[in-house]
């Protein structure tokens, strides 16, 4: 096994994306009790704006990898998102590298963050699922928290919210949990709060 350690710039980080995220756009944060305190999971949601990922890392202590865009990969931003421990995915192909980074970290007992959707959403309308986040739930035993973001980025607004459901298993048959994680999430966003979890 790959040995994995926790970035240290994201540690000193944290804290201060945390405090100026909350100040500025005051996010509701729901449920974050069901993020584990520990061991391997998933965090797979709704993808509205390129700022989920700060709204994400200020819900947690625990230092979250995401798996973004390689096109971000660009000049001395390469050289942060390497230190914070970030995945790089291509897109256009099918990306193995970036599925065996990811379960790297969760061999680690690591948390990784990840969009299904693969972007963000259209004219405020969810993408379909793509399969890697219940591949590598599936691939190594893990739960996935899945979370539902609901508002927009807009300063002192108090309009943005994100909760996080209680973690489910995944079976081994991907294409039917992929359309359950992308059905629960859904249902969550349009308001129906009795679906099956």
């Amino acid at each position: 096994m790959n040995k994995k350690k926790e970035s240290i710039l994201y540690i000193i980080v944290r804290p201060i994306i945390t405090f100026l995220f909350k100040i500025f756009f005051t996010p509701k944060i729901i449920g974050s009790k069901n993020i584990p305190t520990e061991g391997r999971i998933i965090l797979a949601g709704n993808h509205t704006s390129n700022f989920d990922c700060l709204l994400l890392i200020s819900c947690t202590k625990r230092p979250i990898h995401f798996l973004a865009k390689k096109e971000l990969w660009k000049g001395f931003k390469k050289i942060i998102f390497n230190n914070l421990g970030l995945i790089p995915v291509d897109r256009k192909n099918k990306n193995h590298n970036a599925l065996v980074s990811a379960e790297e970290y969760l061999d680690n007992e690591m948390l990784i963050g990840i969009f299904p959707e693969g972007t963000t959403e259209k004219e405020g309308k969810m993408l379909p699922f793509k399969i890697g986040a219940v591949k590598m739930a599936n691939d190594k035993n893990s739960k996935i928290v899945p979370f539902v973001i609901k508002g927009k980025y807009k300063l002192f607004s108090k309009n943005l919210t994100i909760e996080f459901l209680k973690p489910i298993k995944i079976t081994s048959n991907l294409e039917i949990e992929i359309k359950k994680l992308e059905d629960i999430i859904h249902s969550k966003i349009e308001g129906d709060n009795n679906v099956n979890i």
